[in-house]
């Protein structure tokens, strides 16, 4: 049980570490415009770009987003937060799960002493 209560401990201390988190994926565009005489349209074409979107649903909501470069290696760093925090929270539960089994293993026992 010392062992299961300790790595606990050390999954909830590395939350505190994390820094802001964000939903959602970045993708990097090139686009064509309208303009037919454009290098754009040549051949090899030479799209316009890069162009930096932010995705993520919000209330159920498809919600994009354009951002800078800066900005969007911001929310990247914020969205891989967002999976190390969750990952961490799903190995919580599984050292949770187990501790619980355990906790009700050795009170079934004591009863059945009683």
């Amino acid at each position: 049980m010392a062992t299961y209560q300790r790595r606990y401990r050390e999954l909830a201390a590395q939350l505190a570490n994390i820094g802001y988190i964000a939903a959602g994926s970045i993708t990097c565009r090139y686009t064509r415009c309208g303009t037919p005489s454009c290098r754009c349209h040549a051949d090899p074409p030479r799209m316009h770009g890069p162009y930096w979107q932010w995705t993520a649903k919000i209330n159920g909501k498809t919600v994009t987003r354009r951002l800078s470069q800066t900005e969007a290696e911001l929310y990247q760093e914020w969205i891989d937060n967002d999976r190390q925090l969750r990952a961490i929270i799903t190995q919580m539960r599984h050292v949770a799960t187990k501790a619980t089994e355990l906790t009700m293993q050795e009170t079934k026992n004591k009863a059945a002493k009683v």
